[in-house]
Parts: structure tokens; C-alpha cells; sequence
């Protein structure tokens, strides 16, 4: 019963925050007054004591002997009505209510949040560290969480000399106000007249937490008379940003921002990785994002500066509670822990880098100094839960620090022991070291969970409650539920309650097998078998581990390593019993003697290296080069694969193992259905790439009468910014490393282990001039016209690749991949050779049911305006056109498109044509479209195309003309970026938007 309920509670809140998200629900305001307190949480408590007391009262029996048989039967037939009937009410109000409370929690948040974007100037106070560090030569970005204030709306550009007079004169204001302590009213007119400017003017003097963000820009190609006016400006606007760096938790100072919303549910299904930012951030209760423009370079003394302290008007430091100070104390000394690794950080190697940043991961849980390339080398080996401060860490510390404690007392003072048992004094040092070890790594949901298992599992003790722990771990689950409904969003939560509650059901199954034999041996012959033994249980509970947190883990983040299970079983031991006690260590001894600390460190990031270059050689070995499994998991599966790991969830012999061969079996070819459903009907994907301008697109098509294939893929890519700015700077969020990885997944995702082909359809310079290529230069940070070539280049390594086309002249194609390959140590992948793809190009199905045709691109002009290859797919089956959606593949939507209805015959005529032709356009320049019409309008006067269903998709700038759509006889357009093509907006021929 205890799950049934807790589980019924956990769902209500699920399903009311889905609901709330998409759906307005109104709610009535007093009631979200009275939610907002703790006393719904403190209620919900009281009513579940109250359950557990009614359910374990039992009703007892009656003699059927007794005289008054009839009369007894009766009156415990109602006793049991009514004790079903309170049950169910308790437990009806418990779910009920519950689902309210995450409905009070979803408004709250809904009501506070910044709904629209805006540039304003603002007193922000830093919270807690920043989660990562600005470095333009790693090209890492700094992002904080603050709160900001005292908002003024931004009239014109404000410079940091400008936002230090803001910082003086607030700072003045505050002195005058402190400095009243015997006149508690007139310390108000003292305040200067900018405090009372920013008091009348401010934006309803509203506060919102909010996320900062300052990334480093790459510099644009400017004219050497602008660039010497602006160069000064731009190096000290650098410096100050790079200065962010060096402010602690709980320092204020006011800085200019750009203030945007949370991205919407339609933003996070466009982003190419699938992570679900609003989501992270509405856990984290974050209101917005805000661009950091211009910073003060003095910040405000805190509230919690002895100067303003030792003034009496307490009342101004009513806003920083104690918690909420020590907090930032706490915090504070995360900062300087930090520092003290981050100094002399730029003489290091990448290699000592990332093992000093991962050492100091382990110790904080501060994952700033992490690179993307280390996060990707833990997530491939399936380890990154060890980046975490997990319950291990934190019981460790406690035990350790729990037993020094005894130690002690045993020596000096054993007779406190008559007055306090030895069980309660160890048991208060560890709850107390707990719960200050996980303020001290931020409290995140694994460390809490630990330090609050503690506390209940020594309350059940000291009352004698007989609880077990797999009840106070649900309990605790759902506590932390009540207290923030938003937890439930976060991976963490999931993960970290359901590994240790397979951890409990383990050690009860196999807590009664023996490690050693009965059998007569040696004494070396039983250090073997129980290193044996030890070992297979190892293995065993790996698998158990692996296997029970598949579904989940692919239902949270879409991929799971399959390298998981081979690296863990010596990963695991190597930081439970070396690297982290170790660290743990130092990390005391840095606080009495900090020259031993560091040679602990260095001890550690030693190992930590080593273990990188380890896992580096293994997951580079060809044996598992598909590591990922990528398999959509909803529901319907999640219950599959409960059902089929219920055997072993009961208690033994309670059901029959062979049970779980029916749902197993339906399990497996559900997997199975989902994954040939992805490629049994001709579908081109459009890829979300992360930039307005770079558009990738994937058809997969089935190969029907051939035994050897199951179907065959082409990627095409294409760079649609107009051919006069191509040599401007891309986004510094899209390189040729990450578009890759992304594209990587995306097909992986897709069930793509291999591609026909890949289109590049924009001509690229850097393919085509005779400069010599530098290993160290071009292929490790290529420029912006070889951003496409270097994808193809790094994709090629990823998965077989048969063909590339690649529009305009690519005589320099050889040397870019060969230096790619040379810096990489590559040496065994083979050169794929680049076809040109030009006007006449055409690659067939031996059947004939597909047909790959370029139809621009003029390479042999010296005029790089029509280099720009447009293809066209000829089908013999429709071709749908799918908007990928990266955290769901299996509920990839249509795109929208416009529909022209300027064919003589009707629509629904079109919609039924057997064949379909399907135009990918990649024209930057308008005379691109003006060659085709003089050379190539020609050959579309075959009446056949007028049987076919003419789809163009392209982007909302091309040059495409009125005429050519009508030569071309187009149905339906779609664009890349969802934005309407103006053309057809402008024609005379009718159209209607269509889904």
C-alpha cells in the first residue's frame, strides 16, 4: 500500500506540472496564498502519520462460537468499511493534494518569470559559484546564477566608468542610511536622488533569478580604420568580462543586461542536442536569461561585511536570512577551493588541466573547469555519475570523520559514554557531517538524499520504529517532492533514488550467499576464490545495475554507452577506495596544512590523468565502435521493462521467473517496431542544427528487392547565407567538433549506421584556392568556409561513407583531409575522394525507384555566384518531410509549409500522386536561378512532372523567382528556418499554409 500511494503521488505531481506546462489552469488566489506557506507541506505530513497509524490498526476477530455471532459479524463488517473508507479518503487527499501543490508551485514560477526580452540596467547579487569560467582561448563562457534588482529600463549604452558613478552614488546612499542609528526616519532623506530615481522608476520592483551569461566573440573582418578606432574599446570590454571570474558568491554590484524569457517548448524541440534547457532551468527555479553587456568594475560591500554589521539597523539585513549567509559562506569557500586550482592554470597541459578539474569535481562537485571533451569522454564511457558528488562521497566523509570522533573519545573522555551510548554520538557526527559536507558540494539531490537517510534511518532507531529502508527511501522521495515539486524534472532525482533502491533489493537477494566454500583448501586457494567470488558478485551486480537502469536511462537522456558496463566494473572500485578518499583527504588536510594537501593533489590528478588516457585507448579500440545504443523509450516500454524486472523486484519464489518471457518477448519487438518504423517510409528529415543560416537535411529510404540493404541515407548540408557575407564569422556556438557530434547523434538517433552519401551544396573557398594547409591551424580550428568540409571530414570517420559531392571546385579537399587526419592521428581512416556536384550529376537505385539529380552548379564559370548545387529527388513513393525532434525521434512532426494551389488540378488530385519530386534548394545568389533559366528550364517541358507532387525546400532568403517556381511547377514549399518565403508570399498564385 505504501508504494501504491507514494507512487500515486509522484504521478499526480508529473502529470499536473505536463498539464500546467502546455495548458493554462486557473487556480484561485487564496488558495495560492496559503500553498506558498509550509503548512500544505507540514499537513501532508500530518495526514501521512495518520495513514500509517490507521493502516497499521487491525480489527480483531470474533469467535464464531460466540452467541452474538450475528451481532459481532456486523459490527466488524462495519469496522472494516470504515477503516477501507478512511484509508482511501487520507490517501485520496494525499494524491489530490499533492497535485495542487504542484499546480501552487507551476503558477508561482509561471507568475514570476520575465516574459519578454528587454535591455535594462540592474543591481545583481551573485549566488552561489558560477558553473563555469570565462576563457576566451578555450572558448568557454561564463554563466551564473543572480538575482537581480533595483531594474531600470536601458536608454542608451552605459560604459563601466558610467555603472561605477551608479555604484558610488547607491553606496553612498546606503552609508547615509546606516549611519542614522538614534533618527529611524530621517535616514531616508539622506539617500541620494539617484536611490530615489531607481525607487520610482524601477520595473514594479520586481526581483528575478536569472541565469548570466558572457561568452567570448570572435572578432569580424573589419576595415583597418575601423578596427583601429574600435580596438581599444573591444580589449577593454574583454577584460572587464574576463574579470567576472574573479567574483565570489554574495558580492553585488550593478551591470547591464540583455533580459530574455525561457525558451519555449517549440524552441528546446529545435535544439540539435535534445537537451530540454527550460526544463533544467525551471528546476533550478530560474526566472530568465540575461547577457551580461557592460559591468561595474567596484562591487557593493555585502550585507554580511563586518562595516555594515556593526550598525544597528539590523532591519536591513532582515533580507539575508542566517541560512542564507551561511550559505554564502559555505559557497564562498567552494570559491577559494576553486582558485586555488585555477592558479597557474594556463602553464599546465590540457591533460593536467582536466584531471585538476576533474580532482576538484570530486571534491565540490564543481564542474566549471570541466571541458566539453571530458564531459564526452565520461559520458562514452558510461561514468559521468562519478563526476557527481554521489551518497558515496558523502557517507564516506561521515564515516571517516564519525570514527576519528570515537577514536577520540575513547582516548580522552570515555565517560561520556555513561551519560550518551557510543551508537548516538557517532551517529549525530555523521549526520552532522553530512549534512555540512553536502551544503559544502551544493546540496544537489544524491548528497541530500544521503544526509537525510541518515537522520531518518537514526530516527527509526532511536524510536524502534519498525520501518525499513526501502520505506524510508520512499519517503524521503516523496518529501522532497512536497517541499519542491520541480525535482521532478531533474535527472538526478530519478536516477540517484532508483539506483539506491536496486542497490537495497540486491544486497537483500544475495546478502545470504557465501563468499567462501565449505571445501577444505589452502589458504591461498581461498584468497583466490574469494577474489573469484567478489569478483563475480562485482560483475553480477554491474549487470543488474546496467540492465535495470537502461529503460530509465534511455527514457531521460535518449543514449545510453554500452561501454558502461565494462569500464565501471574497475572505474567504480578505483574512485570509491583510491581517488576519493584520497581527495577527501586533502581536502581536510587543507584546512590545517595546505602544503600536504597539494601533494595529495598531485598524487590524485596523477591517477585521474592516467585513468583519461586509459579510457581514451579503450573506447578508441574498433571492438565497440558503435558505443551508443539509441532506442526512443515512452511509456508503453517503461512499463514493458518494469514488468519483465518484477521477478526479481518481489521477493524470491513470490512469482516464477519464467514469467518474464512474455512481456520480455513484447518488449523486444516493440524495440524492434520502433526501430524498423523509422526507416520503412521514405522520410527527409530536417536536422535542427543550432544556427539560422547552416541547414542539414536527411533522407532515408527503403530499398525494396534487395537482400543486402535495408535502406539506403544521404546528408545534405548547406550554408544559406548570401554569397556576399560568406566571409563573416560564424556563431561561436557552431564548430566543425560540435556540429559533427551532433550530427553524429541525430543519425545514431535515427538508426543511421551508415551513409550513401553525403551533399555539400554550398561552394566552399577553402576547398577551392592552392593555399598549403597548417595541421595546427586550419584543420584543428578551421575558418568559416570550411566548415562544412571539416564535418565531412570528421563524419567520415564516425560511420562509412560512400560518396561526397561537394558544390564548386574542391581541389584543395585532399590536403584539408589529410592535415585533419594528420593532427588527429588518423592515419588508418581512408581518404574519401569529393565529386563534384554540378548541373547534370545523377546517382539511381539499381531499381530505379530513386533518383539523385543536381540540378545547379556551374563549377567550370570562373563566377563562384553559381557554384551553388540545387538537388532535386525523383521518387517513386511519396516522401514525407519531417521536422526532427531531438528528445523524441519516434514523435518527429510535419514541417509546416505553404501550399500553392497554382496547378490546374486539384489539390487533392496532388496529395494522391503516386511520385513525388522533392527540390532541396541552396542558392545564394540570384544568379544562380538566372543560369539555370537560360540553360536547364528546358528539360522540365516533359510532361511527367506534371504528374508528380513537386515539393521545394529551402530557406526563406533564397533568390528563387516567381517564373521559376512556375516552370518548375512547385505544390508545396518549406523552409529551413520556418519562415515564409517571399516570393510566394508576393505571387499571384493562391496559396494556404498548411501543416
Amino acid at each position: 500500500m505504501y508504494w501504491l500511494i507514494g507512487s500515486f503521488i509522484i504521478l499526480a505531481m508529473m502529470g499536473v506540472l505536463a498539464v500546467a506546462d502546455s495548458t493554462p489552469i486557473p487556480i484561485m488566489p487564496l488558495f495560492m496564498d496559503s500553498a506558498s506557506t509550509p503548512v500544505l507541506t507540514i499537513s501532508f505530513v500530518l495526514l501521512t502519520f495518520i495513514l500509517i497509524l490507521i493502516s497499521q490498526f487491525t480489527i480483531p476477530s470474533v469467535n464464531p462460537i460466540n452467541s452474538v455471532k450475528n451481532t459481532s459479524h456486523h459490527s466488524r463488517f462495519a469496522s472494516r468499511i470504515l477503516y477501507f473508507i478512511s484509508i482511501a479518503i487520507l490517501a485520496s487527499t494525499l494524491v489530490i493534494g499533492s497535485g495542487l501543490k504542484a499546480l501552487v508551485s507551476h503558477q508561482q514560477a509561471d507568475d514570476q518569470k520575465i516574459t519578454e526580452p528587454m535591455r535594462v540596467q540592474a543591481l545583481v547579487h551573485i549566488e552561489g559559484i558560477s558553473d563555469s569560467v570565462y576563457d576566451a582561448g578555450t572558448d568557454t563562457g561564463y554563466r551564473q546564477v543572480a538575482i537581480i534588482s533595483q531594474i531600470l529600463p536601458l536608454v542608451s549604452e552605459l560604459t563601466a566608468q558610467d555603472l561605477d558613478k551608479v555604484t558610488a552614488e547607491y553606496g553612498a546612499g546606503l552609508n547615509n542610511s546606516l549611519s542614522g542609528d538614534d533618527i529611524k526616519y530621517e535616514s531616508s532623506n539622506a539617500i541620494s536622488s539617484h536611490q530615489n530615481t531607481l525607487a520610482e522608476n524601477a520595473v514594479q520592483d520586481k526581483v528575478y533569478r536569472v541565469l548570466l551569461n558572457a561568452y567570448p566573440k570572435k572578432p569580424v573582418k573589419q576595415s583597418s580604420k575601423t578596427n583601429s578606432q574600435k580596438k581599444s574599446k573591444k580589449t577593454e570590454k574583454q577584460s572587464q568580462i574576463a574579470g567576472l571570474n574573479h567574483l565570489q558568491p554574495g558580492d553585488r554590484l550593478f551591470m547591464t543586461l540583455t533580459l530574455a524569457p525561457l525558451a519555449t517548448s517549440e524552441q528546446v524541440s529545435n535544439n540539435p542536442s535534445g537537451f530540454d534547457s527550460y526544463r533544467w532551468l525551471r528546476s533550478r527555479h530560474i526566472d530568465g536569461v540575461a547577457n551580461i553587456l557592460a559591468t561595474s568594475s567596484s562591487s557593493i560591500l555585502p550585507f554580511s561585511h563586518p562595516q555594515i554589521q556593526s550598525h544597528s539597523n539590523s532591519h536591513l539585513l532582515s533580507s539575508d536570512s542566517y541560512l542564507t549567509r551561511l550559505r554564502t559562506a559555505i559557497d564562498q569557500g567552494r570559491w577559494q577551493l576553486r582558485q586555488h586550482f585555477y592558479k597557474d592554470w594556463a602553464t599546465n597541459t590540457a591533460a593536467e588541466q582536466q584531471a585538476k578539474a576533474v580532482t576538484l569535481s570530486l571534491l565540490t562537485g564543481d564542474r566549471s573547469l570541466i571541458n566539453r571533451e571530458t564531459k564526452d569522454l565520461y559520458q562514452l564511457a558510461g561514468i559521468s555519475h562519478l563526476l557527481a558528488i554521489s551518497g558515496t562521497h558523502v557517507l564516506f566523509l561521515a564515516i571517516v570523520l564519525a570514527g576519528i570522533v570515537i577514536l577520540l573519545i575513547n582516548r580522552l573522555y570515555p565517560a561520556l559514554y555513561r551519560y550518551i551510548p557510543r551508537w548516538h554520538v557517532r551517529w549525530w557526527v555523521m549526520i552532522s557531517a553530512a549534512f555540512i559536507y553536502a551544503l559544502f558540494t551544493g546540496f544537489d539531490v544524491p548528497a541530500a538524499r544521503t544526509a537525510w537517510m541518515l537522520l531518518a534511518i537514526g530516527l527509526t532507531r532511536l524510536t524502534l520504529l519498525p520501518v525499513s529502508t526501502m520505506r524510508v527511501l520512499l519517503a524521503l522521495a516523496v518529501l522532497m517532492a512536497w517541499h519542491d515539486p520541480y525535482v521532478l524534472w531533474q535527472a538526478g532525482y530519478w536516477l540517484s533514488f532508483i539506483a539506491v533502491a536496486l542497490l537495497l533489493k540486491y544486497e537483500d537477494t544475495s546478502q545470504n550467499q557465501p563468499l567462501t566454500s565449505n571445501q577444505p583448501s589452502t589458504s591461498y586457494d581461498k584468497l583466490l576464490r574469494r577474489l573469484w567470488l567478489s569478483f563475480k558478485r562485482l560483475f553480477k551486480l554491474q549487470c543488474w545495475l546496467f540492465l535495470a537502469l537502461l529503460p530509465v536511462t534511455l527514457l531521460l537522456f535518449g543514449k545510453a554507452s554500452l561501454w558502461g558496463l565494462i569500464v565501471n566494473l574497475f572505474a567504480i572500485g578505483l574512485f570509491g577506495w583510491i581517488i576519493v578518499p584520497l581527495n577527501l583527504l586533502a581536502g581536510l588536510c587543507y584546512l590545517i596544512l595546505p602544503s600536504v594537501a597539494d601533494i595529495i593533489w598531485m598524487l590524485v590528478t596523477a591517477i585521474v590523468s592516467n585513468l583519461h588516457e586509459l579510457i581514451a585507448w579503450l573506447t578508441s579500440m574498433p571492438v565497440l565502435s558503435d558505443a551508443w545504443l539509441y532506442t526512443p523509450v515512452n511509456a508503453a516500454i517503461l512499463l514493458m521493462a518494469l514488468l519483465t524486472l518484477l521477478p526479481w523486484l518481489l521477493p524470491r519464489g513470490l512469482i516464477s521467473r519464467w514469467l518474464v518471457l512474455p512481456p520480455l518477448s513484447l518488449l523486444v519487438m516493440t524495440v524492434y517496431a520502433n526501430q524498423q518504423s523509422l526507416t520503412t517510409t521514405p522520410t527527409l528529415y530536417i536536422l535542427p542544427t543550432g544556427d539560422h543560416y547552416i541547414s542539414a537535411a536527411l533522407l532515408q529510404y527503403p530499398v525494396v528487392n534487395d537482400k543486402d540493404a535495408k535502406n539506403t541515407s544521404w546528408l545534405f548540408l548547406a550554408d544559406h547565407r548570401p554569397s556576399n557575407t560568406k566571409t563573416k564569422t560564424m556563431p561561436s556556438n557552431l564548430t566543425a567538433d560540435k556540429f559533427s557530434a551532433m550530427l553524429a547523434q541525430q543519425l545514431g538517433s535515427l538508426s543511421v549506421n551508415k551513409l550513401e552519401g553525403i551533399v555539400v551544396q554550398s561552394s566552399s573557398s577553402g576547398v577551392t584556392d592552392s593555399r598549403v594547409y597548417d595541421k595546427k591551424s586550419s584543420a584543428v580550428s578551421p575558418n568559416d568556409s570550411e566548415l562544412l568540409p571539416m564535418i565531412v571530414a570528421q563524419l567520415s570517420q564516425r560511420l562509412p561513407v560512400s560518396q561526397y559531392w561537394q558544390a564548386g571546385r574542391s581541389e584543395r579537399w585532399s590536403a584539408l583531409h589529410q592535415a585533419y587526419k594528420v593532427t588527429t592521428d588518423s592515419q588508418k581512416t581512408a581518404t574519401i575522394s569529393a565529386q563534384r556536384c554540378e548541373s547534370g550529376k545523377i546517382w539511381q537505385l539499381p531499381n530505379g525507384n530513386l533518383t539523385l539529380q543536381a540540378i545547379t552548379g556551374w563549377s567550370k564559370l570562373e563566377d563562384a555566384s553559381v557554384w551553388d548545387c540545387t538537388v532535386a529527388i525523383d521518387s517513386s513513393t511519396p516522401i514525407r518531410v519531417l521536422k526532427y525532434q531531438a528528445n523524441d525521434p519516434l514523435k518527429s512532426l510535419p514541417a509546416n509549409s505553404q501550399t500553392l494551389m497554382s496547378k490546374s488540378q486539384p489539390l487533392s488530385n496532388q496529395a494522391n500522386m503516386s511520385q513525388s519530386w522533392l527540390i532541396l534548394n541552396a542558392d545564394t545568389h540570384e544568379r544562380t536561378w538566372q543560369m539555370w533559366s537560360l540553360l536547364c528550364s528546358a528539360d522540365l517541358t516533359n510532361s511527367n512532372i506534371a504528374m508528380n507532387h513537386t515539393t521545394w525546400l529551402g530557406h526563406s532568403t533564397s533568390h528563387i523567382p516567381n517564373e521559376v517556381i512556375t516552370q518548375q511547377q512547385i505544390d508545396e514549399i518549406i523552409t529551413y528556418d520556418n519562415k515564409p518565403l517571399e516570393v510566394a508570399l508576393s505571387s499571384d498564385a493562391l496559396f494556404k499554409e498548411g501543416d
